[in-house]
This record gives C-alpha cells, sequence and structure tokens, in this order.
C-alpha cells in the first residue's frame, strides 16, 4: 500500500525514513553475492512488473491506497536483498515521476514493502522450502501463494504499527486496522495466485532463473575417510 504525505507525523516519517536508507544499504551491500549473468537482466523484468502492478490501486483510507505489493515473488525470483532493491527502485521513480506515494512517506513506503514485505515473503517461503521435495509444482505454487499473502499482511501490519506511532489522522487505530487488514487479506490471496502462477510458470521454462530453486539445501554424498 502507498502512503501519502501527513499521514503519519513528522518525527515517524523521519524515523523510517532512516530505517529504510539503513535497509537499502544493507540490501545494496548484500545483493553482490546475488547478481549473477542470471539474475540481474531477471531483476530488471521483475522491477517492471512490479511496476506495472502497484499502478493499479485503488483508495483504503484516505492517505493509503492498496495494491498488489510483488516482495515475495521478487524475493522468491532474484533473491531477497535484490527484491528489495526492486521494489524500493520501483516506489522511488513512482514516488519522484507519477506522485503515486509521498515524499515523505517514501520511507514508510520503503519500510513497508521493500524491507517488511520482501523479508517476511522470502523467510516464509524458505521455511515452506521441503514442499518443493515430493511435490513439484503443486509444492512450489503453494508456498508462492503463502510467501505472497503473507508478504502482503506483513506490509499491512507495518503501516499499522507506523500509523500506532505517529498517526496524523482522525481515524482510530482499531478502524484502520480492520480496514487494512481485512482489505489485504483480499489482495494477498489475488497476489498469491499471480504469484503462484508466475513462478511455477518461470520454474518449468527456466528453473536455473529461479533463486529460491538454485539456492535449495542439497543433500552431499559422503566421502569415506
Amino acid at each position: 500500500m502507498h502512503m501519502s504525505d501527513g499521514l503519519v507525523d513528522a518525527p515517524t516519517s523521519l524515523l523510517f525514513g532512516v530505517v529504510a536508507v539503513a535497509g537499502v544499504a544493507v540490501a545494496a551491500w548484500k545483493a553482490r553475492t546475488e547478481l549473477d549473468e542470471r539474475t540481474a537482466p531477471m531483476a530488471g523484468l521483475v522491477a517492471a512488473f512490479i511496476f506495472a502492478v502497484q499502478m493499479v490501486n485503488f483508495p483504503i483510507l484516505p492517505g493509503a491506497s492498496g495494491h498488489l505489493l510483488g516482495g515475495a515473488l521478487a524475493a522468491i525470483l532474484v533473491g531477497p536483498y535484490t527484491g528489495a532493491l526492486c521494489v524500493a527502485i520501483v516506489l522511488v521513480v513512482q514516488a519522484l515521476l507519477f506522485a503515486d506515494g509521498g515524499l515523505t512517506a517514501l520511507g514508510t513506503n520503503i519500510t513497508n514493502m521493500a524491507l517488511i514485505g520482501v523479508g517476511v515473503g522470502y523467510a516464509v517461503a524458505v521455511a515452506l522450502r521441503p514442499l518443493l521435495r515430493g511435490f513439484g509444482d503443486s509444492g512450489l505454487a503453494v508456498l508462492a501463494f503463502v510467501a505472497a499473502l503473507a508478504n502482503t499482511l506483513a506490509a499491512a501490519s507495518g503501516f499499522l504499527l507506523e500509523y500506532a506511532l505517529g498517526g496524523a489522522g482522525q481515524t482510530s487505530l482499531g478502524t484502520v486496522a480492520w480496514y487494512m487488514l481485512g482489505t489485504h487479506t483480499l489482495i494477498g490471496i489475488g497476489e498469491g495466485l499471480i504469484t503462484a502462477l508466475t513462478v511455477v510458470a518461470v520454474s518449468r521454462a527456466r528453473p536455473d532463473l529461479v533463486y529460491l530453486l538454485r539456492t535449495a539445501p542439497r543433500r552431499t554424498a559422503e566421502v569415506p575417510t
């Protein structure tokens, strides 16, 4: 979801602006371990896809809109650090060129969608990775669906934390939580379906392009001594 200027107070915006800068800096540093001749082109395609789906949004509350996030999809395909950079770049472009999300709210938006969303989505995907053994495409689809749903709800929860700390609106936290979590559960189901279909399609065509599959643990034969 995108937050606009003035939805949280200045100290809260500044706090999460610092969090966003630090998180993106760490992601940029760690992404060097993920980027190679396969990941780099895929990262560009993932960023373009996320940009396209995030442009379709609708209002939830005054100053906040809902849309697909794409964090889990990015993490599964190109890795958590590269995925966080993809989402952060999309958010910066949207804020600067399309006024989609306020400049003072850019830190909170990056924190919610690029850091919390991508991080939780990837953690859930890794936790469910044993499904890949023995369940094939079905396991991968379930993994992607649940990771995308978790990514969406986690980002919405980040918004609620920021609103609880310094919400400048007149709407009560309970009402905001009801609208945000209820709406983003529905969004998460839609995002889960799109993520599952996309990840399975890519894995069937080019499994070597799916970061999660490349990093899946493999059993190594014991070397006799």
